[in-house]
């Protein structure tokens, strides 16, 4: 078994020990230094090379977004940011996902949380999953890979199988339809979020739902943030309201997603009941509820992410009603595992780079 060797980055002696602590307890797990700021944990980035980096947000001398900046420019690493849910620390926060971030812990109060043992679990599997990451595709210009030869390769059984799906899938499926976008993503999923929703056209003939795993605090800064970009409007879902075409809902941190019918009108919903596949907000979930809603035409979106969330609720989806099915490429896939667990259905009609994902939603509509 491989071990993953970490350098924890916190100007905070107590967070250094808690966090070295937290991650040692699992035997996978080597913590083979820490650093007091981003200076010294560039240093020690080029000497010890670890595997993944925990990297505080807020530090003197040199803070954790001009770390990460010269981080993934001088010596590219995996890099888990733990950030606090101020307002400035939520868009602190997508600064660094922007600026190739693999992914981020919300500290429970603050910069010296000493409640830290409550995200113990959450870092602990976001460095795993960090240590298998692609480590160029978190690098600003991953976007812009080309696709390798060996994708289409890779993929040809796969699509032999979806392609038997997809002609069974056009027998019942109706542009006159109408019609609603429900998009699940995880970790990358904010960059790919953008990547998407910006291509999508103001006049967008659907509305659209969105689970982005995502605790409390920073997924009204991501929906503020992606209607800045946009054509289209983007916000945070709000309990009862009517649901309207042209518009991106984004299921709030803490809440599942659901809707419901208001006369002729659907209307968000949104509940506080058990964790699905370890998440509030759920892809499940969402996909649930949106299949008993049979008299609409679906589209569905899976990009990057850990886990299987969304290929459960892809299969309800599919048992009631048409149903087109795209997941995100493993090309630019920050994790594969969402997009993997749904293709496994064998539900999705086309496996996508995430530029190409807008197109492709726009050809459904």
């Amino acid at each position: 078994m491989d071990i993953v060797k970490v350098l924890i980055v916190d100007d905070s002696a107590f967070m250094r020990k808690l966090i070295s602590e937290f991650l040692t307890e699992d035997s996978r797990v080597e913590v083979i230094g820490t650093a007091r700021n981003g200076r010294d944990a560039l240093d020690k980035i080029k000497a010890l090379k670890p595997d993944v980096v925990t990297l505080d947000v807020e530090m003197p001398v040199m803070d954790g977004l001009e770390a990460l900046n010269r981080i993934m420019n001088e010596c590219p690493t995996a890099v888990v940011m733990l950030s606090s849910t101020t307002k400035e620390g939520t868009e602190n926060t997508f600064a660094a996902m922007d600026s190739g971030a693999f992914d981020f812990v919300a500290k429970p109060t603050g910069a010296i949380s000493l409640d830290l043992h409550k995200i113990k679990t959450e870092l602990l599997e976001k460095v795993m999953a960090a240590s298998r990451a692609n480590v160029h595709k978190l690098q600003k210009n991953a976007l812009n890979m080309e696709i390798s030869p060996s994708f289409w390769e890779k993929y040809s059984k796969i699509d032999s199988i979806v392609s038997t799906k997809k002609e069974k899938n056009n027998k019942t499926w109706s542009y006159r339809n109408r019609k609603i976008i429900v998009i699940g993503t995880s970790t990358g999923g904010p960059k790919a979020l953008q990547t998407v929703l910006t291509e999508l056209p103001l006049d967008i003939d659907a509305s659209i739902l969105i689970v982005q795993h995502m605790p409390p605090g920073f997924t009204k800064s991501l929906a503020t943030r992606l209607n800045s970009l946009c054509k289209i409007k983007v916000k945070e879902a709000e309990e009862g309201e009517l649901i309207q075409k042209g518009v991106a809902y984004i299921a709030p941190g803490g809440f599942h997603l659901k809707v419901k019918k208001v006369g002729m009108s659907l209307a968000v919903l949104l509940d506080q009941s058990e964790l699905r596949n370890g998440h509030r907000p759920s892809v499940d979930v969402l996909f649930e509820s949106v299949s008993e809603m049979k008299d609409l035409a679906k589209i569905a979106v899976i990009m990057t992410g850990m886990g299987m969330d969304g290929a459960a609720g892809l299969i309800k989806l599919k048992q009631r009603g048409p149903l087109k099915a795209i997941a995100e490429s493993q090309e630019t896939s920050i994790i594969f595992g969402m997009p993997k667990a749904a293709i496994k259905t064998n539900l999705i009609d086309c496996i996508e780079d995430v530029e190409k994902i807008a197109k492709t939603i726009i050809s459904f509509c």
